[in-house]
This record gives structure tokens, C-alpha cells and sequence, in this order.
């Protein structure tokens, strides 16, 4: 204990009391950006000061039941060692705590903290007080030495001081397109040369009352209160950029980067507080950045309530993939074969409908599936639905075949043509009962893993259909590189067909061609008598619509189809 300290205390027999210390930091509070504390270790009693109200998950700054309660409130895998140095201080074998670790913040995530504290003892050398500063040792600073801007914490406090009432005016959130590979590419230094020369072209073009600052990494905020809208910001972007390009002119091209912007207007907020703006900054930043870069996005409130459905919907999907797929069915709709007049194969198609999220239309839950990897289990999923299917019915339809269709991220991140195999035998299928579809723009046909794929399908028999034909690439070297036994048109092209008469006799060249080269052909979309009629004169192998059938569940397709194995196509 220092000197000063012993010296305090004994100017009473009582020492100093609970309410002077409190009275102590709630004097200093309004000066200082750290916690001021003090824990009265006989009364059980542990005061803060105010400001952490605002930060951390406290019911008020001064509680009672401290151990109890400060378990509440540090990050659970250090309360134990927190628990230990408290202890150690009873004992009278630690007279100053210095400890580094982390307390929960209001969003339950874990900051990290520097706290110390000196121990006050009564007139019986007993540990009375101890009373330190918790400051936050993972926070920004609150200037750059790079750029020579203030930094995030200097913008909070300018953004807490004119969200005290309304406010008008924009936040730009600008960020250096592939800053990653800057450094990468050019090193460390260079990469700060770049910051500092970003920074300094846009401060040249800043109008008065607007303030610049450093966010984080390759990121810089622009505040302007002044009575002005996002569309001052699509000017001062502009402007920017066409600072920065004047800087890569005089450099003569040795240096060269773009810059994405991401800007909100204050009058369009719900919420103005500092962490909705951080966070909607982040996303409108993000947005611009997504495709081709180089470019600023302007909020709105419909895209973030968007990018909010799929998150959420990510996360629904993730729930559901670790229940075992509980929300997911498959469903089957029937290719009829059209000379024969009768049920060929089924298209197993996938669907995910629960409670929470009721129907989800595939066009919206399949990219998901896609860009998480998710697609891996599930795909796997609905391709034993799709085998365990094909077996039941080929017990009564002995050439009955079901087609599955296969993401890119299958082929490329999983080893699908193992699974394939392996579910034919473990179903006891016959060879070729299932049809592998690919959708045309999903794959590169130059993509060694791609390729290899499709020469495994046809090594083991596998047939292979070509989806969405004519929507993708179209090209007929494709064809010849992938080899598919069966092509697939897609409904747009049909429609199109069916309304114009070039269209028309585009596709019926096409069945002859797909003939010539001794492929299958299924035209899809159809969905009325007359354009079956119109279709049929074209003479394509299968047909699949709504005339013969919407997907179903197997329960439904078996009633339909195949105890009632007749016939299906209307010769009038």
C-alpha cells in the first residue's frame, strides 16, 4: 500500500468511508474514459463509476453480493483466476492487483480489460479497501499515427455529443478495394503509404464543418451535422475519387488502388445511436463492395431488412442441418416419357418449410445452401430421398429412374461421386436408375475436379442430364467436354418457343441436333393441353410441367403414380 493511502486511512479510526469514495469518482467520471472502483471487502460492496453503466450488462453502479455478482459479469473461462487473486488478497498475500482479462459487454461479447488496484488496510492491517481503474485494453485508440487522424474513439464521443438531439446530415464509411493484397503484394510500408495518401486526398476535398477519421484498418469515416443528405455524400465520394486518380496520375501508375463507399443519412435512421450507425455503415461499406467494387452504395432500409431474412434464414438452416435436416423434404415431379405416354423418372426436388420460417422458396434457400457449404449435407440428404424413392418404386416399375440435381459446391468440395455410387448399391438400384442433373451455368468446364467428375459418372454408368439448357452458356463445345446423355430445356426458353416463331423453330433445330448426336431431350414447363400439342410436334424425348403434375411428396406420387401406372397423355 502506498504511503498516501496509509495516510488517508488513518485519519479516522472508521478510515475512509463508503460514501467518500463514491463521491470521489462520481467527481472524476465526467474527466475520464477509464472506470474508476472501489470494493469495500468487509461490507461486501463494490461501486463503479457511472459511465459503465452504458457498457457492460450492470443494473446499477454500486452492488452488494460482489463475487456472486461479478461472475455475472466476467467472461466465464476467467472468473476463476479473478476468484483466485481476490482470495489471495484476503490472505493478505497480495497487496496490488494488476490483471489482464475479459468482462462481457451489453451484446454479450467479451472486451478485454486491464484492471489494478492498490488494497487499503484498517488500523488491524486488515485488507479494507482496494480501490484501481479498469480502462479497456482492446479498444481503438483515439488517434492514427499513420494517417494522422483521430481515430474510432474520438468519433464515438463526437457522435455522442450531437445524438443528444435530432441531427441532420450524412456518415460515409470509405474503404480501399483489396487492401489485403496491397500489403501482400507491396509490403507493410507501402501499404501505409497508401493509407496516408488516402487519408490526405480526402481531407483535401472536405467542406467545411466535415470531419475525417480513421475507423479501423483500411477504413475512414467522413460526419457531416450540417443540414445536408446522402446525395452531398455521392458528391464528396466523387470527389474523392477523383483526388485519388489525380495522385495515380502523378505517381505514373506505380501506384494504383480504388476505393468503395457505404453511406447512411442521418434522417433515415430509427436508431441514431453510435452502434446502429457503426453497424449499417459496415453493411452499406460492404454492399458497395460486393460485385465490382469502385463504387458507392446508398442505404436502404429494404436491402438491410433483406440481408436481416438472410441471415436469419442462414441461421435457420444451420439449425436445421444440425437436427438432421428436420425441415427439409424432398419432392418429386414426374418426366413423363412421350412416346411411350407414361411416367419415365421423377425430378427429386427439395424443399424446406418449418414453424418459424413457413414455405421457403428454393430460389431463395438453394443459394444459401450453396455459399455456407451447407449444401454438402443436405445434398446428401435428398439424395438418399431420392434413392430410397427409386427403390421402393422400381419394385413396380421395374425401369422407373429419378434424377437428382448436384450444386458445383458438391463436385468441388465433396467427394459426390463416392456417395452416388455407394447409395446405388446400398438401395440395390439398377444401373443407371439415377440421373445426375447439372445445371449448365453452374460448372467451368475447364475445372480438372469438374471434369473428373463427369468421366466418373460415365465409368460407372451414371447418366447424365444438363439442366436449364439454352440460359447459361449454350455452347455446344461444352456439350462435348461434360458428354451428357440427356438435355434438359428450361421453361423461359419454352415459354419463348411458344410466343415467337423464330424461337420456335430455334428449339426444334435444337431437338434435331441434340437427335444427330444421340442425346435425349426433355422439354419442361408445360402446362397446358395446347402447349403439349404445339410441343409435341417437335418430337422431343420427355416432357415435364404442371399439365402432369406439380411436385409432390412421395406419399402423394406413389397414389398418383404408381399404383395407378397407366397411360397419362391426352391424345385429343
Amino acid at each position: 500500500m502506498c504511503r498516501k493511502g496509509e495516510s488517508l486511512v488513518q485519519e479516522g479510526k472508521e478510515g475512509l468511508s463508503v460514501e467518500k469514495f463514491q463521491q470521489f469518482i462520481d467527481i472524476l467520471t465526467p474527466s475520464m474514459d477509464d472506470y474508476l472502483y472501489f470494493y469495500d471487502m468487509p461490507g461486501d460492496c463494490y461501486c463503479i463509476s457511472s459511465n459503465a453503466l452504458e457498457r457492460f450488462p450492470l443494473k446499477q453502479n454500486c452492488f452488494h453480493n460482489v463475487v456472486q455478482e461479478l461472475e455475472k459479469l466476467v467472461y466465464s473461462a476467467d472468473f476463476s483466476a479473478l476468484n483466485a487473486e481476490i482470495a489471495q488478497i484476503r490472505r493478505k498475500e497480495k497487496h496490488f492487483h494488476n490483471m489482464q482479462y475479459r468482462w462481457v459487454d451489453q451484446e454479450g461479447k467479451a472486451i478485454w480489460i486491464n484492471c489494478r488496484g492498490s488494497v487499503l488496510k484498517d488500523e488491524d492491517g486488515e485488507p479494507k479497501f482496494l480501490v484501481g481503474c479498469i480502462n479497456e485494453i482492446g479498444t481503438s485508440q483515439k488517434a492514427d499515427n499513420i494517417t494522422g487522424l483521430l481515430g474510432e474513439t474520438s468519433m464515438r464521443a463526437e457522435i455522442a455529443e450531437h445524438l443528444e438531439e435530432p441531427v441532420c446530415g450524412f456518415f460515409l464509411r470509405v474503404g480501399i478495394d483489396n487492401f489485403k493484397e496491397i500489403n501482400e503484394n507491396r509490403g507493410m510500408e507501402y501499404g501505409n503509404m497508401i493509407l496516408r495518401k488516402t487519408a490526405e486526398c480526402i481531407e483535401h476535398v472536405l467542406r467545411p464543418g466535415q470531419k475525417l477519421y480513421r475507423v479501423v484498418a483500411d477504413e475512414f469515416a467522413v460526419l457531416d451535422f450540417t443540414p445536408c443528405d446522402r446525395q452531398n455524400a455521392v458528391v464528396l465520394y466523387n470527389d474523392i475519387r477523383g483526388e485519388i486518380q489525380r495522385f495515380i496520375e502523378g505517381s505514373c501508375y506505380d501506384s494504383f488502388f480504388t476505393i468503395s463507399a457505404g453511406t447512411l443519412d442521418f434522417k433515415d435512421l430509427e436508431k441514431p445511436s453510435y452502434s446502429n450507425i457503426m453497424k449499417l455503415s459496415e453493411f452499406a461499406l460492404n454492399e458497395a463492395k460486393n460485385g465490382e467494387k469502385n463504387k458507392i452504395y446508398l442505404f436502404e432500409p429494404e436491402d438491410y431488412e433483406r440481408f436481416q431474412r438472410k441471415r436469419a434464414l442462414l441461421k435457420r438452416l444451420r439449425k436445421a442441418v444440425n437436427e438432421d435436416c428436420r425441415g427439409f423434404t424432398a419432392n418429386f415431379q414426374p418426366i413423363v416419357h412421350i412416346d411411350q405416354q407414361s411416367v419415365f423418372s421423377a425430378e427429386t426436388l427439395l424443399r424446406f418449410d418449418t414453424e418459424e420460417t413457413g414455405p421457403v422458396p428454393p430460389t431463395e434457400f438453394i443459394p444459401l445452401l450453396e455459399e455456407s457449404g451447407l449444401i454438402i449435407p443436405v445434398g446428401r440428404f435428398v439424395m438418399h430421398k431420392a434413392m430410397e424413392a427409386c427403390s421402393r418404386i422400381q419394385k413396380f416399375i421395374p425401369d422407373f429412374r429419378v434424377s437428382v440435381n448436384v450444386s458445383y459446391v458438391q463436385v468441388l468440395k465433396s467427394d459426390v461421386l463416392k456417395e452416388l455410387v455407394e447409395g446405388e448399391r446400398r438401395y440395390g438400384l439398377r444401373p443407371g436408375s439415377v440421373i445426375v442433373e447439372l445445371t449448365e451455368s453452374g460448372f467451368l468446364e475447364s475445372d480438372e475436379k469438374f471434369i473428373g467428375f463427369c468421366d466418373g459418372l460415365q465409368q460407372h454408368g451414371i447418366p447424365l442430364a444438363l439442366d436449364d439448357f439454352g440460359t447459361g452458356y449454350s455452347n455446344f463445345h461444352y456439350l462435348y467436354n461434360v458428354k451428357p446423355s440427356t438435355i434438359k430445356i428450361d421453361r423461359s426458353f419454352t415459354m419463348k418457343a411458344l410466343q415467337n416463331a423464330y424461337e420456335y423453330n430455334l428449339l426444334r433445330h435444337m431437338v434435331d441436333m441434340t437427335h444427330s448426336i444421340a442425346l435425349k431431350l426433355c422439354i419442361e414447363g408445360i402446362e397446358t393441353q395446347e402447349e403439349l400439342n404445339r410441343i409435341r410436334e417437335m418430337n422431343p424425348d420427355y416432357i415435364q410441367g404442371y399439365f402432369f403434375g406439380k411436385p409432390c411428396d412421395f406419399d402423394a406420387f406413389w397414389r398418383e403414380y404408381v399404383t395407378q401406372n397407366e397411360g397419362i397423355i391426352d391424345e385429343s
